[in-house]
């Protein structure tokens, strides 16, 4: 664990420089706007250790799979979110002296992640080699108003001299991506050009041998102007153009301790969104129109418009300082890199933060992201998540195809983005099916918490028919068993490949097939509709639902009988069974254990048979609930982000309090804390949903029951009190949990009526109710 970041509830605080937790640092003073976004790099140049990370969304690159041995029906690709154009570099020389922190002796040094108004400010006074020694401040955001433009505010101050320096500001393209799997570079140039103060460079992505594949081009323009004592200086520029490299050179006149402010504007606009012909002169009228607002309206326009995220889904924690920056911190993030505004987008891992995994979409999506946007966001955010795969559905169809499945058969791809299959580890591509689940569970709790039925008719019954269809063919009989079963899966818990039966792999099928056969019903409501969709699918409802039938009377279930627990798999008892305790010094096993041995020991990456109790908790009794959990979770060594969470979940529901809490701080402060030691590869972006659900469905026990909200909270001993605000259908509440009491306050004119600790409770319009408890 790193404890260097300063607690404070609404901001990310680096006091004193630490340049061996920069790449960690950078990773947590991320900043995006759904469109695009940049790891926390400094602007000028610096020689120590750092990565350089700039990414629009949308823009990816097919890098050639790496494989020691093909296997057939290998994905060709893995599909990569691009590094792209470096737009934020300011560089500053000084009588020939580079500013460069890692060269110089830098003191007051301080960088404030301000997640209540979405800005990175650094200041710092350094001295040069020579002696010469000047502050720095800088302050920077991408805008969540003009949602493709960034802005930086970049002021220097000589403390004990008078000279003229040297400013570059420039546009670099010259980048590579360090996940790069045959270190290849994937930008080609298409056009530059630089007038005074004005740059502009517009990249291609590398033609692909896929024709599924597309190119792509961004066109990154800047604007950048000078200013001293708030009036606007007409410096002297020269255009520097190279190999994707564009640039103005500032001949600048520092007089000491007078204040020069530079104000850089910058858009990246992706032919995802404009005719490739009219790139360069879209981001000409982009820049023209921000340039013309300037930099502090600007600044105001992102302050008010992080205040209106934050009123629709802030959670606040009285009494633990830690825990309430941990909380803000991962909603923070989930905001700036997800908005919901294009169908075609989803959420990387990593989100604008690094670049492991891809930044391709996972079921993570789907199993975790899904709740949060569903609670605080508008309706079309989560229903444009839904849709993104039901666009995805033909080619979820065609990766069934190529793994020998017909008939419109669909198994939704592991990592993608297009929806193809582009992820290459055999246990994982093949085996680890239960994604295909995780998109069907995510439709029926969409429908469940919105009752938005129509969605069913529009998009989910096509795709829960082409996953219906999968399950059926995935499985086989067994005379042995006299049952249906399912040989050689991954189930959540990545810690075993190639197992027959994982339980939790095989209950979410048979959920799925009796949820489509429930589907089936509700469209046939609109029989027109229901014969459009039996044509579009070529679907044969008598013969398919008569096998989907027979699966769910006849599937087998590994089962333990003396302890009375789901077995994760037919052989998990005949492993060793230790616990975490007994292997304390060996953690984290994944950085010192062989794979061999890990996938021979009992213990689990996250949870499994606790995944599946989680998502269908009514269908099982607490007594259930409560002996798996004993028996899974003191093996659980919790080395995947996703896995605390799921366990703050089911120990609140078990009124195990002081588990739930010692979870919820792991998933709350996975990245600030460094618990992997991986957060300088990137943010958990798609646990950091999981921590929402922590507070909300673990201490706030918030449920969908009787066809409304329920909760039944509880307080812990560390806090004084929390509160959290959901959307619901046509509500806004604002929940509160005291010692003694809740408070609910119905924020909409429209009554409701709400279950807390199983008591029915009607809410007016606009009006507050406390609770006992």
């Amino acid at each position: 664990m790193k404890n260097y970041i300063v607690h404070d509830e609404w901001c990310i605080i680096e006091e004193g420089f630490h340049p061996e937790y920069n790449e960690i640092t950078e990773s947590l003073m991320s900043l995006g706007n759904g469109r695009m976004g940049g790891r926390g790099n400094f602007e000028e140049k610096y020689s120590g250790k750092t990565l350089q990370g700039n990414y629009v969304a949308g823009v990816w690159f097919p890098d050639k799979t790496r494989v020691g041995w093909w296997k057939n029906g290998y994905p060709n690709y893995f599909a990569k979110v691009l590094n792209a154009c470096n737009w934020t570099g300011i560089d500053l020389e000084i009588d020939g002296e580079t500013l460069d922190l890692a060269r110089c002796e830098v003191s007051e040094f301080r960088r404030v992640l301000n997640m209540q108004e979405g800005t990175l400010e650094r200041s710092f006074v350094v001295k040069l080699p020579s002696g010469k020694s000047l502050k720095i401040n800088t302050l920077r955001f991408c805008s969540l108003k003009d949602d493709e433009a960034g802005a930086i505010s970049y002021s220097i101050t000589p403390l004990n001299f008078s000279t003229q320096a040297k400013l570059t500001v420039s546009l670099d393209g010259d980048i590579s991506n360090k996940d790069s799997n045959h270190g290849e570079k994937f930008w080609n140039e298409i056009s530059k050009e630089t007038t005074h103060g004005e740059c502009y460079l517009t990249l291609e992505t590398k033609k692909s041998k896929w024709d599924s594949v597309p190119t792509f081009q961004v066109c990154t323009g800047m604007k950048f102007e000078c200013f001293k004592g708030g009036e606007s200086v007409d410096c002297q520029t020269m255009p520097i153009k190279k190999d994707k490299y564009v640039a103005n050179e500032v001949k600048l006149s520092l007089k000491q301790n007078e204040e020069t402010v530079i104000y850089k504007y910058a858009v990246n606009l992706s032919s995802e969104n404009y005719p490739v012909e009219n790139l360069t002169a879209e981001a000409k009228n982009y820049l023209a129109r921000i340039t013309a607002k300037g930099f502090n309206q600007m600044l105001e326009e992102q302050i008010l418009t992080w205040k209106a995220k934050w009123e629709g889904n802030d959670i606040q924690i009285d009494g633990d300082v830690a825990a309430q920056q941990g909380i803000r911190f991962n909603i923070f993030h989930l905001q700036q890199t997800y908005t919901g505004e294009d169908s075609r987008l989803n959420i990387g891992p990593k989100g604008f933060t690094g670049e492991k995994y891809g930044g391709s979409t996972y079921w993570d999506t789907e199993a975790y992201c899904l709740p949060f946007y569903l609670s605080t966001s508008e309706q079309k955010v989560a229903r444009n998540l839904l849709v993104y795969r039901h666009n995805h559905l033909k080619r979820a169809i065609e990766n069934a195809e190529k793994l020998g499945f017909s008939n419109g058969a669909a198994l939704y791809p592991m990592v993608t983005m297009n929806g193809e299959e582009c992820h290459n580890e055999w246990e994982i591509t093949f085996e680890e099916i239960h994604r295909n689940g995780a998109i069907a569970y995510a439709i029926y709790d969409y429908i469940r918490y919105t009752n938005d039925e129509n969605y069913l008719q529009e998009y989910g019954l096509e795709v829960l028919i082409g996953i219906a269809r999968f399950w059926s063919q995935r499985i086989n009989w067994s005379s042995a068993q006299q049952k249906y079963v399912m040989l050689g899966v991954t189930g959540p818990n990545e810690y075993e490949n190639n197992v027959n039966n994982n339980w939790y792999t095989n209950y979410l099928a048979v959920w799925c097939l009796k949820y489509t056969l429930e589907a089936l019903e509700k469209v046939k409501s609109n029989p027109f509709r229901y014969e459009q969709i039996v044509n579009l699918t070529s679907f044969d409802e008598t013969a398919e639902t008569s096998k989907w039938k027979n699966i769910i009377k006849n599937m087998y279930f590994p089962y333990d009988a003396e302890r009375e627990v789901f077995l994760q798999q037919d052989g998990f008892l005949d492993k060793e069974l230790l616990t975490v305790h007994d292997i304390a010094e060996h953690r984290p096993i994944n950085q010192k254990w062989s794979w061999d041995r890990i996938l021979r020991s009992c213990f689990i990456k996250q949870a499994d048979v606790l995944q599946g109790l989680y998502f269908f908790e009514d269908d099982f009794s607490v007594d259930v609930l409560r002996k798996n959990f004993d028996f899974y979770e003191p093996m659980t060594v919790h080395e995947s982000s996703l896995s605390p969470c799921v366990h703050v979940i089911q120990a609140a529901k078990l009124g195990k309090k002081d588990k739930a809490y010692e979870m919820y701080v792991r998933t709350a402060r996975l990245d600030l804390d460094d618990y992997n030691n991986d957060t300088e590869d990137g943010l958990h972006i798609t646990s950091m949903a999981g921590t929402w659900m922590s507070v909300v469905k673990g201490f706030g026990g918030m449920r969908i029951k009787e066809n409304t909200l329920a909760f039944s909270p509880f307080l812990p001993e560390q806090w004084q009190s929390f509160s959290f605000r959901v959307g619901f259908r046509q509500n806004a509440l604002q929940v509160a949990i005291f010692h003694d009491y809740i408070t609910i306050d119905n924020l909409s004119e429209t009554p409701i009526s709400v279950l807390v600790e199983a008591d029915r409770v009607t809410i007016k319009g606009l009006e507050t109710v406390n609770i006992p408890h």
